[in-house]
């Protein structure tokens, strides 16, 4: 067996248009049309989730209203997801690249990286694992992918989402050296990690591309952004040592759950019962894992999926009580909603450390309210997640009864 002579061992695989494909591998009928998942068709405001190559080829997007994209190809047909299924199928794609190596990193339901570092007296590239796993996929489970390749993480991401989901062959291969002819030219929005918010950032400081941002100087950005600014500068020299995990579902860095609401909501009341059903859920699971967070996390969307924003806070102490979340939920609800109605929210906890005594108040009995919560959480466990309610939740404006009935916020 040939030696290896390079470190470019890093793969990224992202199963094309998952959803619709895994829709299309389950009913033949589907396979070449124009293929939407997304909620009931006939609420026409719902959201796609996922479009099949035949779909985006009329220009529907993700996060499209059903309404927009039936406008643009009345004839593509509409799905509505199967979260289990897509999670098991998930699995079995995990499965199988685990068969090239141990090294297997989910990234997401969709996505997962391969480190094929060790693999040399088996496999001679990591290009021929990338085309036996893309044959393997189309073999065992008719699921599309594209894989982008590199000595790591970061530019194995972005040779995928810039130049092999374009690629006839569906495989890119960036080596250190492309780094200035492929990377840098690249409008800054392409740059993994980089959101529309700071790309604006970055514009008004007359950062236009990848390569603008590499040859900032770096006491600039870290004297505006912090360590992110220094985490900037070094991705944007193609630079990330960060290692493939194969056990990085295990120790979580967050915890959150977020939901895309079935209809606008208006009433600073109605978003609240959502955040507070969110916030609930999010500190169950920290109780579930052992854990406690301190830094408090809210994101909103608007109706149009654009506007919102994305802010955090510190509690004083750690804790996963939904009352001492939920205090710092508020308090950045009310501080940075613009009054626009909202279909998107999401809470998260992070920075979490191992859940020890809550930290006490002289006039509050935090352990009461620890074994109150841990109560419900034994409740709900033995007899479903709606065996105990909040009255707000029994509200018109609650969806915690029909979340219960969903995986991942969507029907399983």
């Amino acid at each position: 067996m040939k030696e290896r002579t390079n470190h470019d061992t890093i793969l990224l695989a992202d199963m094309n248009s998952f959803y619709a494909s895994v829709e299309a591998s389950q009913n033949p009928a589907l396979q070449g049309k124009a293929v939407l998942v997304c909620g009931d068709p006939e609420r026409r405001h719902g959201i796609i989730l996922a479009a099949s190559k035949e779909a985006k080829a009329y220009g529907i997007k993700t996060a499209m209203t059903v309404g927009e994209a039936l406008a643009l190809c009345p004839e593509a047909q509409c799905v509505q997801p199967r979260m289990a299924l897509y999670l098991e199928i998930s699995w079995k794609i995990q499965q199988i690249a685990r068969t090239f190596s141990p090294l297997v990193e989910p990234y997401s339901v969709d996505e997962l990286f391969i480190d094929t570092a060790g693999t040399e007296e088996i496999w001679p590239s990591a290009e021929e694992v990338a085309r036996l796993f893309r044959h393997r996929l189309r073999e065992e489970l008719k699921i599309p992918c594209s894989i982008g390749i590199s000595h790591n993480k970061f530019l194995a991401k972005m040779a995928c989402d810039i130049e092999a989901k374009k690629n006839p062959q569906g495989i890119a291969f960036w080596k250190a050296e492309d780094i200035a002819k492929k990377l840098h030219p690249l409008p800054l929005r392409k740059m993994f990690m980089v959101g529309s918010r700071m790309e604006s950032h970055f514009r008004n400081m007359g950062l236009m591309t990848i390569g603008d941002l590499a040859h900032y100087p770096l006491h600039y950005l870290t004297k505006r952004f912090g360590l992110r600014g220094e985490i900037y500068h070094h991705l944007a020299w193609g630079r990330d040592h960060s290692p493939v995990s194969a056990h990085s579902l295990e120790k979580p860095k967050g915890i959150g759950h977020s939901i895309t609401l079935p209809k606008d909501y208006y009433r600073r009341e109605e978003i609240e019962t959502v955040l507070l059903e969110l916030t609930d859920q999010v500190c169950s699971r920290a109780r579930r894992l052992q854990k406690a967070g301190r830094t408090i996390t809210v994101s909103l969307r608007s109706y149009d999926l654009r506007r919102g924003f994305h802010r955090q806070s510190s509690l004083p102490a750690p804790s996963n009580l939904s009352e001492q979340v939920f205090s710092r939920v508020q308090l950045l609800f009310h501080r940075h909603w613009n009054g626009l109605p909202v279909r998107s929210l999401s809470v998260g906890i992070d920075n979490l450390v191992d859940d020890h005594t809550l930290q006490q108040e002289l006039f509050v009995d935090w352990d009461q309210q620890d074994r109150l919560h841990r109560a419900i959480d034994d409740l709900r466990a033995r007899f479903g997640s709606t065996a105990i309610l909040r009255g707000s939740s029994l509200t018109t404006a609650g969806v915690a009864r029909d979340r219960a009935k969903k995986i991942g916020g969507h029907e399983a």
